[in-house]
């Protein structure tokens, strides 16, 4: 980035957090603080290791220093300024979960385009918190537009926040259904004397993997014998012989498979379940990324900042907002609105911001100062002098 470039956007982030109050997480005396610095060349230099009293008054400190990038501790500590982590003295930290467009299954970065990247990131989010709604039932729950390419939630339940980094990992495993175990989804009941394979229908992977399986026996019932035939030996290790005993177990018994009975059409229907078990941990697991819910001592991006490579706010959400959302819109600071600028880019582009699609060419272009912040912040475009 050049100086021109760099010191624009210095002042202008400044001019942002003049024009803002930013709200601290709990505990924010204990937490560690750091930023990254507008510095000249190509890399970055992290500052970290401060505490809140080595910040002082939080608005002046950023409206002073206008950081590229701001970031908290999801870790409390007894002495967050000190210098090492081990002179530290953990306490505990939050959960936080990550969800970036890099780590999307099907999401390319070089061919995928940038809301295209954000809607795909948002059906993730909604996955991950059916997780946390629905089988964890974690109640103190945070979820924050990352001012990127994704989200963050934050989880501050007592109960999560001393648990170790192997613990975190079982929980990352559970999310993205690594190493899913179909048995581990069955359990024995004991019914007028004798015993039956059932799956676990009140909640969790199995609940998922029933309601897959009612909804699947209800759209073979729907077709006519051959379809239906068809349509199960597509499955692996499913022949003629046990689709034809599955479609007969399915007809005689439908009770049997709202109840989740697993022997009911013999090793056909166990087989018809691990394969529905594979699609639905491919369709709902939430494709977090694990070194930030495992590390018990992130730093992790404060809402309300300005995200240095795409100059957009790092926006909370109410949980009633998030189906509304639009980060293109919504995450867009009000102090970019309502102003021209200058810019220079070497090649052609298309922004979609603040309900704009604003059209650049290659050379010098007179834009809206939030798509060309957009553009400055993400290396894409340069300052050019004002006329």
């Amino acid at each position: 980035m050049d100086d021109r470039t760099r010191e624009y956007l210095r002042g202008r982030f400044g001019d942002y957090y003049r024009s803002v109050s930013l709200s601290l997480p709990p505990d924010a005396n204990l937490r560690e603080w750091g930023h990254i610095p507008w510095t000249p060349g190509s890399g970055t230099t992290m500052v970290r290791h401060q505490s809140l009293f080595d910040l002082g008054d939080v608005d002046t400190f950023f409206a002073d220093n206008a950081p590229r990038h701001a970031y908290f501790s999801a870790a409390r500590y007894d002495d967050p300024g000190a210098a090492t982590m081990g002179q530290k003295g953990w306490r505990n930290a939050d959960l936080v979960f990550d969800l970036d467009a890099d780590h999307l299954p099907g999401v390319d970065p070089e061919t995928t385009s940038y809301p295209e990247m954000l809607a795909a990131c948002k059906d993730a989010l909604l996955r991950l918190l059916d997780f946390i709604d629905d089988d964890f039932a974690f109640e103190d729950v945070t979820v924050v537009f990352s001012g990127g390419r994704g989200y963050h939630v934050h989880v501050r339940d007592e109960g999560v926040r001393e648990l170790d980094s192997d613990a975190r990992r079982e929980i990352v495993d559970y999310v993205r259904a690594i190493d899913l175990d179909t048995d581990g989804l069955i359990r024995t009941v004991s019914d007028r004397g004798t015993t039956k394979r059932v799956l676990r229908t009140e909640g969790g992977w199995g609940a998922r993997v029933h309601d897959a399986l009612v909804e699947y026996a209800d759209d073979l019932r729907e077709m006519d014998d051959e379809a239906a035939r068809e349509r199960l030996t597509e499955l692996d290790g499913i022949g003629e012989g046990r689709a034809e005993t599955i479609l007969g177990a399915f007809d005689r018994n439908p009770t049997a498979v709202r109840e989740g009975n697993v022997e009911a059409g013999g090793p056909g229907v166990r087989r018809l379940v691990s394969a529905l078990a594979a699609r639905v941990a491919a369709e709902d697991a939430a494709p977090i990324d694990e070194p930030v819910t495992t590390d018990t001592r992130r730093l992790i991006r404060l809402p309300g900042t300005l995200h240095g490579g795409s100059a957009l706010v790092v926006t909370p959400l109410d949980r009633d907002e998030i189906a509304d959302f639009d980060p293109l819109r919504d995450a867009v600071p009000e102090r970019f609105v309502g102003r021209e600028i200058r810019i220079e880019t070497d090649a052609d582009r298309t922004v979609e911001l603040n309900g704009e699609r604003v059209r650049v060419e290659s050379g010098r272009n007179t834009v809206p100062e939030f798509a060309g912040a957009f553009l400055m912040a993400r290396g894409e475009a340069r300052k050019a002098p004002e006329r």
